[in-house]
């Protein structure tokens, strides 16, 4: 048992590793003097400078921040009651096939789907002369490719909840805006919360599909590095990346304790999942 257990932590170490070194190798060189990854001649801060002081660049940032927060808000509420639907509906055969339409999108390429949305957003455009590919055109596909991750972090929730929790609510009284108020939201508010930020991060580092339907007045991050890459190698782009992968970390450590906190609320001193909130 000692051996396996060693040769576990040790297959974790190895793993960890190897994934974390290339951030690592990106971090260090942000701070090199030289304008090149061959040697570290030197400390700096002088990228990081660089970054703060490019305009457009900042602008770049905060529409991909504003762009995945609303991305992110708009597909919660959406694929919330989406896997409620899913959830409630009677017949079988009907869940199961809406349910497989939700997974097809999560295990399609995301090259199809940028392509497809590229062909239905020139289609409306030949339509509506005033659309153009923009702002718009990328929020409504972040949101849609977003949609089905939303529903799978939900659906477990739904389906440990429960559903006599629902019918004694209905039996005291309550109405259907009332038992989703008080009864289903707040159970399901952990699989919200975490759909929530996994609709973030996706819309967040996402490229190919952006990258389709992103037009000449709009880009985001992911595309800007994409584009400044083919250029040539700048540690600007090492700097720029540090900023994002330590938000990332500042995101996970947030749900983390937002998570950690919803863990506690619940039972206080009854059974998880038997409590029935007051209705008013």
């Amino acid at each position: 048992m000692k051996k396996k257990f060693a040769w576990s932590k040790l297959y974790l170490v190895v793993f960890f590793v190897l994934l974390y070194i290339p951030i690592f190798y990106l971090v260090f060189y942000s701070f090199n003097a030289g304008g090149n990854m061959n040697s570290f001649t030197g400390f700096t801060f002088e990228h990081y400078q660089a970054v703060f002081e490019d305009t457009r660049l900042i602008i770049i940032v905060l529409n991909t921040f504003m762009l995945a927060f609303l991305s992110a808000l708009l597909a919660t509420i959406i694929g919330t009651f989406g896997a409620m639907g899913i959830y409630y509906t009677k017949r079988r055969r009907t869940r199961n096939a809406l349910l497989s339409f939700n997974n097809i999108l999560m295990v399609s390429p995301d090259v199809i789907i940028g392509a497809s949305f590229l062909i239905f957003f020139t289609l409306v455009g030949s339509v509506v002369k005033s659309f153009q590919l923009g702002f718009t055109s990328v929020l409504l596909s972040h949101v849609a490719f977003s949609i089905p991750i939303v529903v799978l972090m939900v659906l477990p929730k739904l389906q440990e909840m429960n559903d006599s929790m629902v019918d004694a609510a209905r039996d005291l009284g309550a109405n259907n805006f009332q038992v989703l108020r008080h009864i289903i939201l707040p159970f399901l508010t952990p699989g919200i919360i975490a759909g929530y930020f996994m609709a973030f991060t996706y819309s967040l580092d996402d490229f190919a599909v952006t990258f389709f339907v992103t037009g000449n007045g709009f880009s985001t991050l992911s595309v800007e590095i994409y584009s400044r890459a083919r250029q040539g190698i700048s540690l600007e782009i090492n700097a720029l990346s540090t900023l994002v992968f330590l938000f990332s970390m500042v995101l996970v450590v947030g749900y983390y304790f937002i998570s950690k906190e919803n863990r506690k609320r619940p039972g206080k001193g009854r059974r998880k999942g038997m409590e029935v909130p007051e209705i008013r």
